[in-house]
């Protein structure tokens, strides 16, 4: 039967993942019911994946502008100036719940989909990042799900050339049933060679080139926008399937094709497929279009226009071209043997018109699609309700540490804090030449290729925190961002976002989103840390864990800034014996509330003590400024020979980390005003450590203060010297073993 004579049910409706009231507005705005094609249409491009129906409303209140940014959110990925006429092109993305069901592809076809939102705007892409959140270690599924999901990322990026080159890690409980996986991806364009994405020029071809479609991946976007039942794995259907050496060559092949003039627009068919690329070009030119569906290139047979448009098989890209110049892009993709055919063009109608075996089987107004799709400003409860509910103790009768040194070396095999080495050895780093720093660090460093200068990027948040206060945490992953960067020594220029949260239609659960984003925004305007592209990721949460479990708050941040000399690099590692280490923000307190030594979520309580209470760290941005410039500052004028940002874990883990990167220990002298445990195991905000090789020198620069940052009101403290083999009594070899230990242990055991 054909498609458009299906008759349309509420049960029909329901499995499309849309609401009666929904489905009301979308029979009033076509003055008729819907056929099957086109109610799969409306479902995927109204889904909360593809319309951010429950959060638009609220990332319009982000900062987004700033001198340097080419182009913020709305295009595929976000575009920064970074000098001599080139830009980075950047942006994260989630495939979270496809990586829960399917780990390898799930966590592979995020990389290849991030991949090609960079290189669909005319950039090479040169890193690869990512951001990770798995459930506890002993949950019977969780060693797959690790597996899996670094298997799948080592797999994709290795085979298709590019660089994986940081990232995080955490474990916690809430990510039991549905973990999360954020894949980022860095390129670099000339400027004048940024490709967009809106269709123009009525009667120009619309092109699709890449693999052909298949029936994996239908239903994914819909599937992305709602919350696992107990059947999670009977969606493995909906998870796609991608061949990386098919995407190695359709970059080749775009790049090749854009060197020229021949595109016009240009668009990767990620969720929802041929769906939302048609829709969102024509949209945003505002224009028509019409698609031969006859035409399109397919992998299996007898394929229907609601599969053909629903698929979200990979590696597939949709271009408009300038009139005659489809003979030269053919050629172009076939020599790179990828699939090209001119399945439509451009029209001056404002619909979508969709023709199939001689019959139209889909004629849908464009406004209703994309900006007229409904948007929800849905309930949050106060800050004074969101933490009743949450149930956080605030922290009372503060336990102290017997032993500094025991307590540091139980800490560092701890899942949080434990050697990532075992994954990121599993990935290619070094393949394009040109990274510099890279995992173990605070930032990733890769340089700009044939160039003096070098890109830094991160990944940060601390889920902990957001859930403990949204406000603070959001803050607090902005800042870590910014602080990261700035301990390579590289201006902090932008950010992107992954913002992975519960359930929207849960009041507790928008008083998250809501709180983060406030902090995250108010943080980007003090540091002069614009947002400029990002994804928003809802319904993470798991019925199969007992009953509606949500995932931590977990706004992760990509952090994106330049080293004009990457010369001046700076790394982690202790760089020589009697060498002095610094404190730099450690005081004064420039709010009355900030606590010293602030023990609150800390990874101390949690894993000494098994308390995960109190409140997330006040995050002083005043403070994070200063303190970023003045360290930018030193190591440029080389008067610091290593770099650590103080984060999970307190000074103490700091300096183990910085231990281990060189294998010379320290001799560190405490702080009078402080018990031992708030002094090591504290995690105020803003802090950096640092070592000084000509103290002389260090001090006159101090003396004459600095260009732009206030360093009085950063703080500045000796805490030891470089040297021995040993830290708070305990061996480096031990420190080391225990470091080592986690995933060896549970992985390769």
């Amino acid at each position: 039967m054909p498609q458009s004579t299906v008759s349309i049910t509420p049960e029909i409706v329901a499995e499309h993942g849309l609401s009666p009231q929904e489905y009301a507005v979308i029979e009033d705005r076509l003055g008729r019911a819907p056929n099957l094609v086109e109610l799969g249409i409306f479902s995927v491009m109204w889904s909360e994946h593809c319309s951010y129906k429950s959060s638009r409303i609220h990332l319009k209140k982000l900062p987004t502008e700033a001198p340097w940014v080419i182009c913020g959110p709305g295009e595929n990925a976000g575009v920064i100036d970074i000098g001599e006429g080139q830009a980075a092109i950047f942006k994260m993305e989630s495939h979270n719940h496809p990586s829960y069901i399917e780990p390898y592809q799930g966590a592979a076809t995020g990389v290849g989909g991030i991949l090609r939102d960079v290189f669909t705007m005319g950039a090479r892409p040169v890193a690869n990042l990512n951001a990770l959140r798995f459930g506890r270690p002993d949950h019977p599924k969780m060693k797959h799900l690790v597996a899996g999901v670094v298997e799948g990322i080592g797999g994709y990026g290795n085979c298709v050339g590019v660089p994986t080159v940081g990232g995080e890690t955490n474990f916690h409980r809430a990510y039991d049933g549905n973990i999360l996986v954020n894949a980022m991806t860095v390129g670099v364009a000339e400027q004048d060679k940024i490709f967009y994405s809106a269709a123009t020029g009525l009667g120009n071809s619309i092109v699709y080139v890449g693999s052909k479609t298949g029936r994996d991946g239908i239903h994914g976007a819909t599937m992305a926008s709602a919350d696992f039942a107990e059947d999670a794995d009977a969606k493995r259907p909906t998870v796609q399937v991608g061949d990386p050496f098919t995407e190695k060559l359709l970059i080749e092949a775009c790049l090749e094709l854009m060197a020229t003039d021949a595109i016009v627009a240009i668009q990767d068919m990620g969720a929802a497929g041929l769906t939302s690329s048609s829709v969102e070009m024509a949209s945003k030119g505002g224009a028509g279009i019409r698609l031969d569906m006859d035409k399109v290139p397919c992998r299996e047979e007898g394929m229907t226009p609601y599969e053909m448009m629903l698929s979200e098989s990979q590696e597939r890209m949709l271009m408009v071209l300038k009139p005659g110049r489809e003979g030269e892009a053919e050629a172009i993709f076939k020599k790179w043997e990828l699939d090209f055919a001119v399945i439509g063009e451009v029209t001056d109608t404002g619909h979508m018109v969709l023709e199939w075996q001689g019959e139209v089987v889909c004629d849908i107004p464009l406004g209703p699609l994309a900006d007229d799709a409904p948007l929800y400003d849905r309930p949050a409860v106060s800050k004074d309700d969101y933490r009743a509910w949450a149930g956080v103790k605030p922290l009372e009768d503060v336990p102290e540490s017997n032993d500094i040194g025991a307590d540091l070396l139980k800490l560092m095999g701890t899942p949080d804090l434990a050697s990532r080495a075992w994954i990121w050895r599993q990935y290619d780093s070094q393949v394009m030449g040109d990274t510099l720093q890279l995992s173990g660090g605070d930032a990733a460093v890769v340089r700009v290729h044939g160039k003096r200068k070098a890109l830094a990027m991160t990944t940060d948040c601390t889920p902990r925190y957001c859930y403990a206060n949204p406000y603070e945490g959001g803050k607090q992953a902005v800042a870590e961002a910014y602080r990261n960067l700035s301990a390579v020594g590289a201006k902090p220029l932008a950010i992107t976002n992954c913002l992975n949260f519960g359930n929207p239609e849960r009041p507790e659960i928008m008083a998250q989103f809501t709180g983060c984003l406030e902090g995250m925004g108010n943080a980007c305007r003090a540091l002069d840390f614009p947002i400029v592209s990002g994804n928003v990721s809802l319904y993470n949460e798991s019925k199969a864990t007992g009953g509606g479990s949500a995932v931590l708050p977990t706004p992760a941040i990509g952090g994106v800034g330049i080293l004009d000399d990457y010369s001046t690099m700076a790394t982690i590692g202790f760089k020589a014996e009697g060498e002095a280490i610094y404190l730099i923000g450690s005081e004064p307190w420039a709010t009355p509330h900030q606590e010293r030594g602030h023990l609150g979520q800390s990874l101390w309580l949690r894993e000494i003590h098994g308390r995960e209470e109190g409140d997330a760290p006040h995050v002083d941005l005043t403070l994070e400024k200063n303190s970023g410039e003045f360290v930018r500052e030193l190591i440029a004028a080389g008067l610091v020979s290593a770099v650590h940002d103080v984060s999970d874990g307190g000074l103490a883990i700091a300096l183990a980390e910085m231990a281990l990167a060189s294998g010379l220990g320290a001799e560190t002298m405490a702080h009078e005003g402080y018990s031992p445990a708030e002094w090591w195991f504290g995690e105020d905000q803003g802090r950096y450590v640092v070592t000084v090789p000509d103290l002389d020198a260090f001090q006159r620069q101090i003396a004459r203060g600095t260009r732009n940052a206030d360093t009085a009101s950063s703080g500045l403290r000796r805490i030891g010297t470089v040297g021995g083999s040993s830290l708070f009594g305990v061996a480096l070899a031990d420190l080391r073993a225990a470091h080592e230990s986690f995933f060896h242990d549970w992985m390769e055991a």
